[in-house]
């Protein structure tokens, strides 16, 4: 297996891609942290994405490094979560979000994690490649 975590805490930016409607809609992301299977993102519930992630939860999150070795996408269904230590420790480890929504109990602060079904990489040495988990 692939150690998926490192790779996104060395490149937390990247493109999610979510479901509105008949149309997949695509929006720069920035991973927060991961806890085994579970690769955490926050956002708005004043968004759209937001709404679109508790209409349809099931979404995907690719990153890479500068020269493209490997390619990491992340799919699975978005669950979001109110535990307030999580909520916590995206301030703490994020000075820009915490400038957003100051505190952990804001009501529109909400975090989710994809509860990561599959792993998929690319890389030129080594093709493509896929993870269950």
């Amino acid at each position: 297996m692939i150690d998926y975590a490192t790779i996104l805490k060395e490149n937390p930016n990247g493109v999610l891609a979510t479901q509105d409607g008949q149309r997949v809609r695509t929006r720069v992301f920035q991973y927060q942290f991961a806890d085994g299977n579970k690769v955490y993102f926050c956002t708005s519930s004043e968004k759209s994405v937001y709404n679109q992630l508790k209409t349809n939860p099931h979404i995907s999150f690719c990153t890479y490094p500068q020269n493209f070795d490997p390619v990491l996408s992340v799919d699975g269904k978005a669950i979001f979560s109110d535990d307030i230590t999580l909520k916590s420790r995206v301030l703490e480890e994020n000075p820009m979000i915490k400038e957003i929504y100051e505190t952990a109990d804001n009501p529109i602060f909400k975090i989710f994690y994809i509860e990561a079904e599959e792993i998929r990489t690319f890389s030129f040495a080594e093709g493509p490649k896929t993870y269950k988990l």
